[in-house]
C-alpha cells in the first residue's frame, strides 16, 4: 500500500470492509469488563485486544483499520509480536485515538469541547513511528433545548480541523468525528432534531476544514447517523433514519470525501448495521459508506468471553459474525434472515 494520505483513505474504506475501534481508554475499557467480572489489567486488556486482532477470518476480510489507545498501539501480543504487526499482517491499517476527552467548554454550562491540541504534532511524529497511519479525535455534541450553542459547534469544528491539518503534516490520515450524540443526559429529541444539528455541525466542521487547508481527499469523515434520542417516544423506522441521514451528508459532504464511516453511538448491534445496510442499498452516492463501530463490533465477543482463556475461540467466532454482518451492510447486502441463519 502506497504511503500517500489519498492511498491510505482509500484503504480505510475497501469495500465489505470497516473500521474497528479499539481505542477505549483505561475507565471505559474498565466498564466494559466489569459487566463480565474481569478486572481490568495491563495483561487482560491486552489477551482481549489480542484475542480480537487474532480471529483471522474477521480481519481479513471485513476490517480494513483498527483504531488503538496509547497502551495498545506499544503493546506486545503474548508471544512477543507488537500488537500492531498483528493487524498490519491481517491486511489492516493501524490507528490512534489522540484527542484527550471532551472537556466542559467555560461559560457554556452542559456543553463540551474536545482538548488535545498541545504537544500534538510531537505525539503525531512519535505514533508514526509506532506505526500509525491514521488518527482519530471526537468532538461530542450533545442536543438539549438550548444546545448546541454556535460557539461550542465554532470551538469543537476548530478543533477538528487543526487537529486535521496537523495529522496530514504528519503522514497521518485524520478521521474527522463530529458525534451528535444520541444517548447524552438530555436525549428526547426528535430525528428532525438531530437532522437540523447534524447539518449545521457539518457545515461548520467542513467551513474550518477549508481554512485550515486540509485535503479533503485525505481525510475520513466519522459522523453519527441522524436518529431520534434515546428518550425519544418517537422513534424513527430504520428506513426514516437512512434516508434522513443520507439527505444530510449529501447537503453537507464535499464530494472530494473518499468516504464515511459512521459510528454506531448507543444503537443496538442490529440497528447499526440494518440502518447502514439500508444506505448503501439505496446508492447513488459520491463517497463509500461503512462502519467505525466499537461497542456494536464488540459486545457479542465480551459477553462470550468472560475473560476466560477457555471462551477465546467463542468469542471470536462472535465478532467474526459481527464483522461478517457489517461487511455485508457496507455493501447493502445485509439481511435479518443472515442473522438468525448464524
Amino acid at each position: 500500500m502506497g504511503e500517500r494520505l489519498e492511498d491510505i483513505a482509500q484503504a480505510m474504506v475497501a469495500p465489505g470492509k470497516g473500521i474497528l475501534a479499539a481505542d477505549e481508554s483505561s475507565g471505559t475499557i474498565k466498564k466494559r469488563f466489569d459487566q463480565i467480572d474481569t478486572a481490568s489489567t495491563e495483561d487482560t486488556r491486552r489477551d482481549y485486544r489480542e484475542m480480537l486482532f487474532r480471529a483471522d477470518e474477521a480481519m481479513k476480510n471485513h476490517i480494513s483499520g483498527v483504531i488503538l489507545y496509547d497502551e495498545t498501539l506499544r503493546q506486545k501480543a503474548k508471544d512477543g509480536t507488537p500488537l500492531v504487526d498483528l493487524i498490519k499482517a491481517a491486511g489492516a491499517v493501524p490507528g490512534i485515538k489522540v484527542d484527550m476527552g471532551a472537556k466542559d467548554l467555560a461559560g457554556y454550562p452542559g456543553e463540551k469541547v474536545t482538548e488535545g491540541l498541545d504537544g500534538l504534532r510531537e505525539r503525531l511524529a512519535e505514533y508514526y513511528g509506532l506505526g500509525a497511519r491514521f488518527a482519530k479525535w471526537r468532538a461530542l455534541i450533545e442536543i438539549s433545548d438550548h444546545t448546541p450553542s454556535a460557539a461550542c459547534l465554532a470551538a469543537n469544528a476548530h478543533g477538528l480541523a487543526r487537529y486535521a491539518a496537523l495529522c496530514q503534516e504528519a503522514g497521518i490520515v485524520p478521521i474527522v468525528e463530529p458525534e451528535v450524540q444520541m444517548d447524552g443526559p438530555n436525549s428526547t429529541h426528535d430525528i428532525d432534531r438531530c437532522y437540523d444539528v447534524s447539518v449545521a455541525a457539518l457545515n461548520k466542521v467542513f467551513s474550518e476544514l477549508y481554512e485550515a487547508r486540509v485535503n479533503l481527499e485525505g481525510i475520513v469523515l466519522k459522523p453519527n447517523m441522524v436518529i431520534a434520542g434515546k428518550a425519544c417516544t418517537q422513534q424513527a423506522s430504520a428506513q426514516e433514519v437512512a434516508e434522513k441521514t443520507i439527505k444530510c451528508l449529501k447537503a453537507c459532504v464535499p464530494s472530494a470525501v473518499p468516504g464515511i464511516a459512521f459510528l454506531s453511538g448507543g444503537q443496538s448491534d442490529e440497528q447499526a448495521t440494518e440502518n447502514l445496510s439500508i444506505m448503501n442499498a439505496m446508492g447513488g452516492l459520491p463517497w463509500a459508506l461503512t462502519f467505525s463501530y466499537g461497542r456494536a463490533l464488540q459486545q457479542a465477543a465480551l459477553k462470550a468471553w468472560q475473560g476466560k482463556p477457555e471462551n477465546v475461540a467463542a468469542a471470536q467466532a462472535a465478532f467474526t459474525h459481527r464483522a461478517r454482518m457489517n461487511g455485508l451492510a457496507a455493501t447493502g447486502g445485509w439481511s435479518r434472515n443472515l442473522e438468525q441463519a448464524a
